[in-house]
Parts: C-alpha cells; sequence; structure tokens
C-alpha cells in the first residue's frame, strides 16, 4: 500500500512522523547494546534490540518517539529493549519537570514480555507503567497501535495506561492471545483457529466501540501524523484507568448465566451508568474461604478470621497503621475464571477502587499510610469473556492506582508467600518499592505457565526447561529471581504455609524495615541499586541507563 504506516520497520516508522532533517537516535545499532540473554538460548539478537528511540520534532513541538519492532521477536519486551524505554521516558520526564516540553509518542506492535527473557519483561513493563503515570501530569503520552502484531500481554496494559489511543483497522489490542486462552481455558472458551470471532473480539473496531482504542485512522502515514498532531495540539486523556465505578456498575449488570457475546455487550456497554462503589474492608466470617498461601498470610497479618468481603476474592483491612491488601481464590465464584485466585475484571477493578480510596483519604496528610500487598497470584484470568470487556484495563486500573499511591508517597511492600506470575504479578505486586519474598520451592515466578510459554516459543517443555538453566530470568523458582537483584529480601527458613505467631512477627519486622528503608523515596530505582542487581542482575538496564543519558543531549 503507498504511503502505509504498517508495512514500515520500526526505525521507518518513526522517521516518517518526524519532521524532515530534525531525526536524531539515541542508543541505536551502532552502540551494539544488545541483549545477553539470547545467544545462551541460540537466539541471534539485535544491535538496537529492536526498540528505536528517535528525538526529533512534529510541527516543530519535540518529541521523543519510541518505535517497537515487531518483527524481532514478536516486538516482546526483555531487559535491554524494557530499560532503553524506561530511561528515555524518564529523561523526557525530567525535561518536563523543568520546563522543556517533550511529547512522548510510543509505537505498539508488541506481544508483551520477551518469553525468553520473561521476568526482565515483567520488570521492565512495570517499570515503563510507573513512568508513564508520573509523565501523564505534564504531558499526554501518545500511543500508536498500527498492526502487524498488535499490542498483546503486559504492554496491553501499558496501552490502557496511556492517555490517548490511536490505531489503525490493521491493529489488535488484548492482554491475552487466543492461542493462550485456548491452551489455558480450552478451545470451547476461545477458537484460535476462528479468525473471524479473534477480529471481531480483539480488533479495534470493537474495541473503538467500547472506548478501549480512541481513534481508529487508515493505515497512512499521512492520517497517523496528523492524528498525533490533533492530540498535541488539544491534549486529551481518555482516564481509562480511572474509570472504576463504571465498570464495577457494567460488572454488577453482567448476566453471567449466559454466554457473552458482542452484540449483548456492546448494548450492556452502553446502558451502563456508573454507580459510587466503595470496598469495604475484611471482616471475620463465620466460614473458613478457599485455602490458599495468600489468604493464610492476609489473616494472620490482619488478626482477621476466616476474612470475608462483598469482593470474596478481594481482601483489605488497616492493621497497626498499614493497608493490607490481598487477591485470593474463591472455589465458588460467580467468574469462573477467577476462582483459583487469578486476577480478573472485578479484582483489578476492585483493587484500584481500595487503593484510589486511600490516596483520597491520605491526600493532605503529611505522612502516608503504608500499603502493604500479600502476593499470591497464579497468573491473570485466561476467558473470552475477560477480553471482549477488556481486562488489560481492569488490570492497568489496579497497576496504575498502586504507582500513583507509591509517587503520592504511600510506602508500597510486597510480601509474596505464594506465586507471583504474569498480568497478576503486574496488577498487584510490581509497582512496589520494595519486594519481601519467601524462599520456598513452591513459589513461582513467571511469565506464562510452562506449557503456554513452550507453545508460543515453539518449544517442547523439556526444551524450555533447559533454556532457565542458563538464563536466570527464565526460571520459574524464587532462588532464580533473586538473582535478578529486584528483591529486597529473600525470607529463609520460613515455608509459605508456615505463619506461626514468630514467624508473622518476622515478617511484620521486616515490612517495617522495609517502610523504613525508604527514605522517602517513591520511585522503582531500588531495583537498580542492590548489591546483586549491580554486579549482575541489571548489569545491562546500568549500561543502557548511561548510554541515554550521555546521548540525550549530544
Amino acid at each position: 500500500m503507498k504511503n502505509s504506516f504498517v508495512e514500515l520497520h520500526a526505525r521507518e516508522r518513526a522517521l516518517s512522523l518526524l519532521d524532515a532533517n530534525t531525526a536524531r537516535e539515541i542508543v541505536g545499532p551502532l552502540d551494539d547494546m544488545i541483549s545477553p540473554h539470547l545467544e545462551p538460548q541460540d537466539i541471534v539478537p539485535e544491535s538496537d534490540d529492536g526498540i528505536v528511540l528517535m528525538r526529533g520534532k512534529i510541527e516543530g513541538n519535540q518529541v521523543l518517539v519510541v518505535s517497537i519492532e515487531g518483527k524481532f521477536q514478536g516486538g516482546g519486551i526483555g531487559e535491554v529493549s524494557g530499560a532503553k524505554i524506561v530511561a528515555a521516558l524518564e529523561k523526557v520526564l525530567e525535561e518536563n519537570k523543568n520546563g522543556n516540553t517533550i511529547y512522548p509518542i510510543i509505537v505498539l506492535d508488541t506481544g508483551g514480555v520477551r518469553l525468553q527473557e520473561a521476568n526482565y519483561g515483567l520488570l521492565s513493563i512495570s517499570e515503563i507503567q510507573n513512568v508513564v503515570i508520573a509523565l501523564k501530569k505534564f504531558v499526554p503520552v501518545i500511543g500508536l497501535v498500527p498492526g502487524r502484531v498488535g499490542s498483546f500481554g503486559g504492554m496491553s496494559i501499558t496501552a490502557s495506561i496511556l492517555s490517548y489511543l490511536i490505531a489503525t483497522n490493521k491493529a489488535r489490542i488484548a492482554l491475552n492471545g487466543p492461542e493462550v486462552i485456548e491452551q489455558e481455558a480450552g478451545v470451547r472458551e476461545f477458537d484460535s483457529s476462528d479468525k473471524d470471532l479473534i477480529w471481531d473480539t480483539l480488533g479495534t473496531k470493537q474495541r473503538q466501540a467500547t472506548d478501549l482504542v480512541d481513534e481508529v485512522v487508515d493505515d497512512s502515514v499521512d492520517s497517523i501524523k496528523e492524528s498525533i498532531i490533533n492530540e498535541i495540539k488539544t491534549k486529551k486523556d481518555a482516564h481509562r484507568t480511572e474509570n472504576v465505578d463504571f465498570y464495577l456498575s457494567l460488572l454488577d449488570k453482567l448476566d453471567l448465566s449466559k454466554k457473552l457475546d458482542i452484540d449483548s455487550y456492546n448494548k450492556l456497554f452502553k446502558s451502563v451508568v456508573a454507580t459510587k462503589h466503595t470496598i469495604p474492608a475484611a471482616v471475620a466470617g463465620e466460614k473458613a474461604g478457599t485455602k490458599s498461601r495468600g489468604r493464610l498470610w492476609f489473616e494472620k497479618l490482619t488478626g482477621i478470621k476466616n476474612a470475608t468481603s462483598p469482593v470474596s476474592t478481594v481482601l483489605h483491612a488497616q492493621k497497626d497503621g498499614k493497608e493490607f491488601i490481598a487477591i485470593v481464590p474463591d472455589a465458588d465464584n460467580k467468574f469462573p475464571r477467577v476462582r483459583e485466585g487469578e486476577v480478573g475484571l472485578q479484582e483489578g477493578f476492585a483493587v484500584a477502587s481500595i487503593v484510589n480510596q486511600i490516596v483520597a483519604e491520605d491526600k493532605d496528610k503529611d505522612v502516608k499510610r503504608p500499603i502493604v500487598l500479600v502476593v499470591d497470584v497464579p497468573s491473570q484470568a485466561y476467558g473470552y469473556q475477560e477480553e471482549l470487556i477488556g481486562i488489560h484495563v481492569a488490570l492497568g486500573s489496579s497497576a496504575a492506582a498502586y504507582a500513583k499511591a507509591r509517587q503520592a508517597g504511600h510506602p508500597v511492600i510486597d510480601f509474596i508467600p505464594g506465586d507471583a506470575v504474569s498480568g497478576g504479578f503486574l496488577a498487584h505486586g510490581l509497582q512496589s518499592n520494595r519486594m519481601i519474598a519467601l524462599d520456598d520451592d513452591s513459589i513461582t515466578i513467571q511469565a506464562m505457565s510452562k506449557a503456554s510459554a513452550a507453545r508460543i516459543t515453539q518449544r517442547t517443555i523439556t526444551e524450555l526447561e533447559e533454556a532457565t538453566k542458563h538464563v536466570p530470568a527464565m526460571a520459574y523458582d524464587i532462588d532464580n529471581y533473586e538473582k535478578l537483584g529486584a528483591l529486597y529480601k529473600l525470607v529463609k527458613g520460613i515455608g509459605s504455609w508456615e505463619a506461626t505467631d514468630e514467624n508473622v512477627d518476622k515478617i511484620k519486622e521486616l515490612i517495617n524495615q522495609a517502610i523504613d528503608s525508604l527514605d522517602g523515596d517513591t520511585s522503582l530505582h531500588f531495583r537498580y541499586q542492590t548489591e546483586i542487581a549491580k554486579a549482575s542482575g541489571r548489569k545491562s538496564t546500568l549500561q543502557v541507563r548511561k548510554l541515554v543519558d550521555e546521548e540525550w543531549s549530544k
């Protein structure tokens, strides 16, 4: 197609948007900043790791274009690629804080986490989301989803957080790809061979009809550039992750006795009138809830026996001046895809409601209430109706709420006695500025189940497990996760189910120490500053950050 934007590569896309003779690339191919994690897996790396950072101007306005190359590793985000995006956006934030207006534009052609660097990808995506939230206080953060890959996985959560989202009719947006849903929930849940159903559900026509995309334009450089220019002038913000009451009201009206289809959902969407939702604190109940490590530790840390809540899978309560929040399983939940503790629609929006209320209540207080996340989330929910409604927005709402709370001065502390997997961890855990985990072999931290990861990367499970021996970021266990340098403390000698009075007191003391260690820090930079991070865990991240800093103002 003549003048097609979709058919261009990442670098060509960035150049096509910028005014003539204004483009300057930062940390480009000649810097040879490749991922160190691919060659050990016999994967040929790229000299720019699939990310193009281009400073320049659009109609005289200073911009940074971040362009993701969908043809390299499916546009997946790993350590180097993620670090390039984060470091560049942080420079844009710094410039805007100093009164030098620069507009960030992110071209999303991405499957989300690069599974060959899974845990680096999750960390990086959470860090991208954090700086996007900070930037939105100064300028709109503009997203563009042209097509080819679309915007999936953790980067669909990022897309939900952006100020304004432009797409072509060749793009799709979803948290979980159809193949992953089919793998996790079965072909009856979502048939990945039904291309019409995929496009009708995840394509931008439907996404625009339900406000998950702001504008759908023709696939031409001119049309896309015109829309970007208009957004720079008007500075619109969809506030997509702030529509919590609307979505909780929608879920109240959802008839779960019937299979949801597109027409019925669109009618429901148009009929909803948002009403104020407040999620009450958990109270003691007569009957024990579905057993889980997260529920056990929430009850022990708060002193609430058989904790119960109107949202059965979301528990929160104040104790010792702290707010504890947990997402827990409910074997009888009306949403079948969250019965084992997964983070779904109601969980994401309910947590966002709770955290937003905490921030509002403490707005004028000099000392902000610490928020302690009890993390035991086996994944996000895998379901057709979840994707149709927009589970990526639910998880984005939760992640954004935690990021805003931390940036407002609330200490946000993770305690991880259970699993921390994929979008569930992005929504409930990875916006914390300190992470405490139990050293228990039963804990899984990763971006995707082994079966789904093997299917997507076209490996056998045996081959996948062999690769994890050489790349800690691909491993599923907490000891390898510690090697990335992100943990504040890995607690030895306490098992996931060993919530004795003595052990609970030890964890409470560690939480207090973590809060004290912040000393006013509201960033996520601690992850780069631990001894493990500096020595090996985030060595490439630190090299990228140094290069971006050196090249930014040349």
